[in-house]
């Protein structure tokens, strides 16, 4: 009896100890699972439309270079730090808000995986034109007329120097026009210009080398008949 209540001990000490580590390691397998789940990712937006659609103003090569290349290598790299430097914030948001804490290869990746994606949507085939509706209205209230507002962001866009983007922002219910370094935008804390994006243009080279080699001004000039206005209204 008495080895068999020996035994009897042993096997139920062992069997708490299995379950014990069992539910450890169950434990474990969720939190690394939920961890998992609410990690940041950023994806590439399907293209809006097809690659020549924006001709002539913007070349089939280019867009297939820009959107298949470039933005698609930010996406990669991004993800890439996010994994390796286990960045953990939930959404974009809250990564753009603490850009200055972020290291080199996130932040310009994540700045231009999302800057590209707002590109892409606030362009369409046919477009351009002037505004109407609440965001003309916005925009007279803001600069006086389309026109001075056109003439203020195309002067954004050439007086940009090097690599980077111009934009046209709501800064609490007032439209301001600036712009950014590299992949650099308004919600990121260290960006100067801050605000909801509502319009934004690549100056880049590579968003226009290919047709206008270094006519940035050309580039700029036929931009404006690819905005889609609609998209626009949407982030007022």
């Amino acid at each position: 009896m008495k080895t068999t209540r020996r035994k009897f001990i042993k096997d139920a000490a062992q069997s708490t100890a299995l379950a014990t580590v069992g539910t450890s390691l169950l434990f474990n397998s969720l939190e690394a699972l939920a961890a998992q789940a609410s990690t940041l990712q950023f994806s590439q937006i399907a293209l809006p439309y097809a690659f020549n659609a924006l001709e002539p103003n913007i070349d089939a090569l280019t867009m297939e270079i820009h959107y298949g290349k470039h933005h698609a290598a930010y996406i990669k790299n991004v993800n890439e730090a996010i994994a390796s430097e286990k960045i953990s914030f939930e959404n974009e948001q809250q990564f753009f808000a603490n850009a200055s804490k972020l290291s080199t290869k996130a932040r310009n990746n994540g700045g231009g995986a999302w800057n590209h994606n707002f590109f892409w949507q606030i362009m369409k085939a046919n477009g351009g034109g002037a505004p109407t509706g609440k965001t003309a209205d916005a925009i007279q209230g803001s600069f006086g007329s389309f026109e001075k507002f056109k003439e203020q962001f195309t002067d954004t866009a050439m007086k940009r120097f090097g690599s980077g983007w111009a934009w046209l922002v709501n800064d609490g219910g007032k439209l301001k026009i600036g712009s950014t370094p590299n992949q650099d935008n308004p919600l990121m804390d260290v960006s100067e210009l801050k605000g909801t994006p509502l319009l934004a243009i690549d100056v880049w080279e590579h968003a226009y080398y290919l047709k206008y080699q270094n006519k940035r001004a050309d580039y700029i000039a036929n931009w404006w008949n690819t905005i889609n206005w609609d998209a626009v209204a949407k982030q007022l």
